[in-house]
């Protein structure tokens, strides 16, 4: 054990651990708070099309020969957030086909135009890195922890100051709007703001695995809790939580750093599962 503590401290002595962590925890506890609202909306797989939308950015950019990825990753993602909504609520296709197809179709092109036009000689671990994510954690300056730091403060205040907003939103879309809430511009920044957080989550667990963060940490709270503000907390903390461990396991054993804090995530949900299950909260 004591080794363990030793080797920790000596890998904890490089600036690019520690910007992993700190980037970790943010883009972790931001997820958790937009996925209680996604799981309860029914939309939480809004998070697996847009990475995938992300990853058909990236292999445009690619392409395009552009060194700074986020410049074509970012605004490509965010007008997809917006076109899925549109999509969703005023056409014919409807949520989950409207995922569907933005997301098939993107991870299709992307992997196409990879093969067709990439300069690497190493096609294949690209795409796997990026679709399982890599070391790119690990390897982060100080532009992207500002970044996410920035992005962090962006999503932890929208959630104060619009709160009440949100939580009416989530539960009873057509009453809030019947009250007098924009619930149309809520659900807009609700989008935007998640494709803001895929767009980072993705330097972490990959664009396959980002649904992952979103999703397991808010439901293992709803195993266990009931009100919106204390599912959310919990969340919050659960995420915050697998993705310390998961970094830190990554970091001592050479381990993926994505799965691994997925993995951690998963372990949460089965434990909290059976937690509710063994105390009578568990919900449906």
């Amino acid at each position: 054990m004591a080794e363990l503590f030793d080797k920790l401290s000596y890998y904890f002595a490089y600036p690019f651990v520690r910007y992993a962590l700190l980037v970790g925890v943010l883009i972790a506890l931001c997820s958790s708070l937009l996925g209680v609202t996604l799981v309860l909306k029914r939309f939480s797989f809004i998070g697996d099309g847009l990475s995938h939308v992300a990853f058909g950015a990236i292999a445009i950019a690619s392409v395009l020969k552009i060194s700074n990825e986020m410049i074509v990753v970012l605004p490509v993602t965010v007008v997809s957030a917006i076109l899925l909504l549109m999509t969703g609520q005023k056409t014919k296709i409807k949520g989950d086909a409207a995922v569907a197809l933005i997301s098939v179709g993107s991870m299709a092109i992307g992997y196409l135009l990879m093969n067709m036009f990439s300069s690497s000689a190493n096609i294949s671990g690209d795409v796997c890195s990026t679709l399982f994510g890599s070391t790119s954690i690990l390897t982060l300056s100080s532009a992207d922890v500002w970044l996410s730091i920035i992005v962090s403060i962006i999503v932890i205040g929208v959630f104060i100051l619009f709160y009440h907003k949100i939580f009416s939103v989530t539960f009873d879309e057509t009453f809030a709007a019947a009250t007098g809430v924009r619930a149309s511009f809520y659900n807009l920044m609700i989008a935007v703001i998640t494709a803001l957080i895929i767009v980072l989550a993705m330097n972490l667990v990959g664009s396959l695995l980002v649904s992952a963060l979103i999703i397991c940490p808010a439901l293992a709270a709803m195993r266990m809790f009931r009100s919106f503000s204390s599912v959310i907390i919990s969340s919050a903390v659960i995420s915050v939580i697998c993705a310390v461990i998961g970094i830190i396991v990554a970091v001592l054993f050479g381990t993926p750093v994505g799965p691994t804090i997925v993995a951690a995530d998963i372990c949460a949900f089965l434990i909290f599962m059976v937690i509710g299950k063994i105390t009578g909260r568990s919900g449906d």
